[in-house]
This record gives C-alpha cells, structure tokens and sequence, in this order.
C-alpha cells in the first residue's frame, strides 16, 4: 500500500534547515522546561506513599484536605484519580513507622468524610528512590552506547552519531512534554522512554538502510538526492508503521486509565516525534556531518577487494595450490 507515490521524488533535503531549526527550537524549549519547571517525579524516584481512596459518591477533597492538615500527613498531596469518586493521596517522604499500616490508619482518619474504599496502598523509601532514579538513568545510558556501537558496526560512524542525535533529539522533546503537562514521571515513564528509543531507532535504521543501498547502486555524488529518492521510497512504509502505533496508543492514552497514562502520554508523544525525526532530522544529520559518497564507495571497493581475494586465496587452500 502507497500513501505517498514513489515516482514523485520529495526535496526534503532543501530544507532540512528549517527541520534543523524548528526541532532546536523544540529542543532548547523542552531544556528549558526541564531546567526550570522540573520533572514531577513520583515516589518511585523520590519515594513516599500513595494511597487509593474510592467514595460511593464525588470525593469530598476539600475535606479530605482539611482532615489531613490537621494530622502527621499535612504535607499530602490530594488529586482526582480518572473519575470524580476516586482520588489519590500522595505523601512525599517515608513514614517514620513502618510497623503501622497505613491503611489502616487512614481508614480511621478518614472515616468522617463518608463511605468509602482504599485500593490501593504503595510505598517506596527515600533511598528505594534513589537508587531506582540512578538505575534508570544508566539504563538509558547503556541502551544509547548499545545503539551506537550497533549501528556503527552495522553502517559507519556518521550513522551512528547522527541516528543518536536524532534519539536525543526524540527523548529530550518527549521529556519536555511530560514536564509541560506536569506527568508524573515513574517507572513507566521510563518503560516508555526506553521503548520509544527502539521504536525511532528502528525507524531509523530502515531509511539509513535504504540510503546505503542506493549509495551502493547510484552514480549520483550529490548526497542530498540519494537521501531524498531514499526517504521518498520508505515514507510510506515509515507513515502507515507510525499511524499504525499511533492508533493503538491513542486508544491507550484515552481508554487506558489513569493507572497508564503517564506510559501512552509519553508513547504518544515520541511516536510522533520519532517518526518526524526520522524522516526529517536523522537525515539532515547525515549531511550536516559532510559524509562523503566518494569515500563511501572506496571502502566498499576496499572490502570488496580483501573479500575476493580472501575467496580466491580460499579457493586456492582447497584445490592444494597453496
């Protein structure tokens, strides 16, 4: 299926500058937006407690605050949770008792406020946190480091430093966005970072794909159109891909649940965002990096050569001539 016609060769590369400046612009913006607003970590990084309170009826929260000043949790934090008959206390810090249940607890304390359940009761540690917090910041640390030397191996280093720009360039916007719409960020936050990283990464490296199979086959030296006759042949392919995700985390995103949302939020994000770098940005990056089609195909010629004559030297072993 053809959305976009091949025939039609798009000159994307003319204007890869203002592919180029926009996505800074959304890039610098996103920095400073983690700069200066943060990120609302939630108390898998910072630790804490949630408790989970469903009422039979609208939740009383401006009595529920009014209960909780006047007791050890005046620091709560008190939200809806997907409905209006559901909510959820945050308490950052770690309780100084853990051989209290703090369910039970707030089920004596709340008992004025009307009929109601607690579902849910997690608590992380201040150090719990921590530690979660630096091992997800090494997780994506590796995943990028593993991302560079395979496609380095796989392609040669431009590749590589420009498929990488462009995951930073995908994860620091998608970041941005959860900090502007003020999403707590968890571990599934970080699940969906890592999984947008594979994502974008995939899609990256089928269009680099197609680019080094026409390198190899072209007698153009303009760099600039063998990218755009490769984008062109792949952006149908990439679009129904993207649309395809797209669908199934929008779905997410608006039926999940309050429980995912922070997980299809930032998917939803970085799928656009992926597929837009790569088709417009990870190929941009190429050229503004000054790869060179002539030397591209003297190292090919070069490999070619040592694989024949390592066949030929084989050929010979087996025949006893050597």
């Amino acid at each position: 299926m053809e959305i976009f016609k091949t025939e039609n060769i798009y000159d994307l590369m003319a204007k890869r500058v203002a592919f180029l400046s926009f996505s800074s612009i959304l890039v610098i913006a996103s920095i400073i937006l983690l700069l200066t607003k943060g990120l609302n970590f939630g108390i898998d990084f910072a630790g804490g407690t949630i408790v989970q309170v469903k009422y039979e009826k609208a939740a009383p929260i401006d009595q529920l605050r009014d209960i909780l000043k006047e007791t050890k949790y005046s620091n709560a934090v008190i939200s809806e949770f997907g409905t209006s008959n559901e909510v959820v206390i945050r308490i950052t810090g770690s309780t100084s008792n853990l051989t209290n249940d703090i369910g039970d607890e707030m089920n004596v304390i709340l008992a004025p406020t009307g009929k109601f359940e607690i579902r849910r009761v997690d608590m992380v540690g201040p150090k719990v946190g921590g530690e979660l917090r630096e091992k997800g910041l090494k997780a994506l640390f590796f995943s990028l480091i593993a991302m560079l030397i395979y496609v380095s191996y796989r392609f040669e280093w431009r590749f590589a430093v420009a498929s990488i720009l462009a995951l930073l360039h995908d994860a620091t916007i998608a970041m941005g966005a959860v900090s502007l719409f003020n999403v707590e960020v968890n571990l599934d936050i970080l699940a969906a970072i890592l999984t947008l990283l594979g994502y974008s990464i995939n899609d990256t490296i089928i269009v680099f794909d197609r680019i080094r199979e026409n390198l190899q086959s072209t007698k153009d030296t303009l760099l600039e159109n063998v990218i755009n006759i490769s984008v062109t042949k792949t952006l149908s392919r990439t679009t129904l891909t993207s649309l395809t995700v797209l669908f199934v985390v929008a779905t997410l995103l608006f039926f999940g649940g309050e429980i995912i949302y922070g997980f299809s939020f930032t998917l939803f994000v970085g799928v656009i965002v992926g597929t837009y770098s790569s088709i417009f940005v990870a190929s941009s990056f190429l050229v503004q990096l000054k790869f060179s089609i002539e030397d591209f195909k003297a190292k090919e010629a070069e490999k070619l050569k040592i694989a024949k004559e390592k066949a030929r030297n084989r050929a010979m072993y087996e025949q006893g001539t050597i």
